[in-house]
């Protein structure tokens, strides 16, 4: 069908440019005010019209540059409706159709799960699908579900529905951290963890283990496009962060922390020695009243409050301490975070709760 796809900016937030040859009108997907300035020279320069923007979701990791282009150019605003930004006006639901450029046919899915609005555009005869953050490249997995409006329940119900459409579609994510390459669903079939088989019950522990919760800039971003801003400093933001990957608000060089992990067995008999390590349960409250249930004894630090919390464990600093949640990934990312303020004795136990249940 002869649509060109461009990509704009010269960091990890993607804005798309889809354009046909010989056609003077455009679109621009995910724009960030950042750059707004940048993309009207171009339009200038090369005698084009902004016919229309598109954000796939409510960002948390930069302010849309959509409102702003609307009032420079006059364009039409597309969101999903459940987006709650008052400015777009054209507004669309799950199985809308329409040909872009009144000749591409286009069509839109509700992807819920990073955000309640999210949505993905599919162009069949351009083999091109613009997920958003439902969906990233390889293992940089897809956008993360602990911000508000966030499900894992959903988000799992979109990866089947992702899963289920033609393989030769080219994926175009509204982030990438590590300069991959769009490719295709049948390759990131093979290549993104959040396209791994699984139930949704696996799937949520999956990302529950992973998760951390966002920073309280990311919530002010929100409300900014809430609010449809204009200003780029309605919000502070930093430089070019993983923000809206899983672990992606961790300080720098956490994530490339080795820790030691225990088998249950080990930890069983720490327990009954004369050394007893402080057990540290990193799950929210809640859970630790469900099953596979907790250790007798356990200190419950959530791992979205450590980092305001070392205070209460300074005490025990040179003493062994023993990360613990579910199925163990909360409890390396809090055995990190710790070893990296200088807590020097922490481990993990191997398997989480799970593991000491069986053993």
């Amino acid at each position: 069908m002869g649509m060109t796809v461009e990509q704009m900016n010269p960091h990890s937030c993607k804005t798309y440019l889809l354009n046909m040859k010989a056609q003077k009108e455009i679109v621009l997907i995910d724009p960030v005010i950042d750059h707004v300035q940048d993309y009207m020279e171009l339009l200038n320069k090369r005698n084009l019209k902004l016919a229309m923007v598109i954000d796939t979701h409510t960002h948390a990791d930069h302010i849309s540059g959509a409102a702003s282009l609307k009032d420079i150019t006059g364009c039409e605003y597309m969101m999903h409706t459940k987006a709650p930004a008052s400015c777009a006006g054209f507004r669309v639901s799950d199985g809308f159709e329409w040909k872009l450029f009144n000749k591409i046919p286009a069509k839109i899915i509700h992807t819920p799960g990073h955000t309640n609005d999210s949505l993905s555009l599919i162009f069949p005869d351009a083999d091109a699908i613009f997920t958003g953050d439902a969906l990233f490249l390889d293992d940089g997995g897809a956008g993360r579900d602990d911000l508000p409006g966030g499900d894992p329940a959903a988000h799992w119900e979109s990866l089947q529905r992702i899963r289920t459409l033609p393989e030769n579609l080219i994926v175009y994510p509204a982030h990438d951290y590590r300069n991959r390459k769009p490719s295709s669903l049948k390759h990131q079939k093979q290549t993104n963890p959040h396209l791994k088989k699984r139930t949704k019950e696996a799937f949520i522990h999956y990302l529950e283990d992973l998760k951390l919760g966002p920073a309280d800039w990311m919530k002010d971003v929100l409300k900014a496009n809430y609010t449809c801003a204009r200003d780029p400093r309605a919000a502070w933001i930093p430089i070019d962060t993983p923000s809206c990957e899983v672990k992606g608000t961790l300080d720098p060089g956490v994530n490339e922390i080795q820790v030691a992990s225990i088998p249950a067995a080990v930890l069983k008999e720490k327990i009954n020695s004369d050394a007893v390590p402080l057990l540290l349960d990193v799950r929210e409250p809640h859970e630790l009243n469900t099953e596979p249930g907790y250790i007798e004894g356990v200190v419950n630090i959530p791992i979205g409050d450590l980092t305001q919390r070392f205070s209460e464990l300074e005490e025990v600093k040179e003493r062994e301490i023993v990360a613990i949640c579910y199925s163990g990934g909360r409890a390396y990312t809090a055995a990190q975070i710790l070893t990296k303020v200088g807590f020097h004795r922490v481990s993990v136990l191997a398997g989480g709760m799970l593991a000491w249940k069986s053993e």
